[in-house]
């Protein structure tokens, strides 16, 4: 039963109370240009549950007859259900916020951008780490090239569950890295490789291994990012290193402390490269720095950051060509695991109705340089 508030404020329907949407009740009932968050989800103990909690929040088990009530609605469904649940709120003219992945396919994203964009509402992904203040001062760092030349990024997100229905490893836990890399480096990859592997559960992969390549020719010369994810880890990590040719940063999501650390380490070539007797390279050892990260919440930074795009009309950080590059990106890695080599971006955006790729890893698209030398020698080791 819905109860619609005569206030004037901003009235937020979030869909999904489960794990992602209940952070967003919290967050979004403590923001004071909110003036109401209305509940919506179709299995009733899980909306009583959280309705417990929030005792004057209106109900709903279907979001059709909350939309003529609120202003904007926070999709955090399952990633199945995303482009169903936002273009129902889209072409009532409801602004959105859509948990990561945007959609689960690069051709369900675009039909989300292109509906946006034809009713004139704010569409943004919920890619929460472009919000958390140490990824952001690791870009500040790489985009400053306080590292110098950037070689290659590695990520590590990794922990024993927690294990979805709907998706394997690479959709549930990938598309955080991919963001964040994408973020600190101002850049989406040219293409994608991936391996992955189904050992504990019948169905979806539970441990997975990516490599985004970020310029067009795959010989070991250009920027690349590893990314390494897991349901199946003794051990929980939240962890990605930048390794520039000045020094290198590593940035810790589970450190409490110090979140970003900046080490003076790296090597070089040593003055007489001729001389045999001498090690192929010279270590660098210096100091350790922590720089200061701000505390704030990257949830409610980005929640906030949403709101005041309704109210003041800009265009969201991670906005709907953000969440469509990251979807993308997962396609291609879904590709690639299949086809036994990486896959171009472009091979995506050339054709999105085609059910089947070229088999040939000799395929060349466009004016990426891309041969089939080059893409066996890109295999990366797990």
């Amino acid at each position: 039963m819905l109860r619609l508030s005569e206030q004037s404020g901003l009235r937020i329907a979030v869909v999904g109370c489960g794990y992602w949407g209940s952070k967003h009740v919290r967050v979004l009932q403590a923001i004071d240009d909110v003036e109401e968050v209305v509940l919506v989800d179709s299995t009733e103990s899980r909306l009583l549950s959280l309705a417990r909690s929030y005792k004057t929040a209106p109900c709903s088990t279907a979001l059709r007859p909350v939309l003529p009530g609120v202003d904007a609605v926070v999709v955090a469904t399952p990633p199945s259900t995303h482009v169903t649940v936002a273009l129902e709120a889209i072409h009532a003219g409801k602004h959105v916020l859509v948990e990561k992945p945007l959609a689960s396919t690069a051709a369900g994203a675009r039909r989300l951008v292109a509906a946006a964009a034809d009713a004139g509402v704010i569409l943004m992904v919920g890619h929460t780490f472009e919000y958390n203040p140490a990824v952001r001062k690791l870009r500040e760092l790489v985009q400053g090239r306080q590292l110098g030349e950037l070689f290659y990024i590695d990520s590590a997100r990794l922990n024993l569950g927690l294990y979805q229905n709907d998706v394997n490893v690479i959709i549930d836990l990938a598309p955080h890295d991919i963001s964040i890399i994408n973020h600190v480096l101002g850049r989406t990859p040219v293409a994608v490789q991936a391996w992955a592997a189904r050992h504990a559960h019948p169905r979806f992969e539970d441990v997975a291994y990516l490599r985004l390549f970020y310029d067009d020719f795959f010989d070991g010369r250009g920027l690349s990012a590893n990314i390494h994810v897991s349901w199946l880890d003794p051990c929980k990590v939240r962890r990605l290193t930048a390794v520039g040719s000045k020094k290198m940063a590593v940035y810790d999501d589970l450190a409490a402390e110090d979140r970003i650390r900046v080490l003076d380490k790296g090597v070089d070539l040593p003055a007489d490269g001729d001389n045999l007797t001498q090690p192929p390279m010279s270590y660098r050892y210096g100091d350790i720095v922590v720089p200061f990260v701000s505390p704030d919440e990257p949830l409610a930074v980005q929640d906030r950051h949403f709101l005041d795009c309704i109210t003041g009309g800009a265009a969201p950080l991670t906005d709907g060509a953000n969440g469509l590059a990251v979807v993308e990106a997962l396609e291609a890695a879904e590709l690639s695991r299949r086809l036994g080599r990486p896959v171009l971006i472009e091979e995506l955006r050339a054709d999105s109705r085609r059910t089947a790729p070229p088999a040939s890893r000799g395929h060349v698209h466009g004016s990426l340089r891309l041969v089939a030398a080059s893409a066996a020698a890109a295999d990366p080791e797990p």
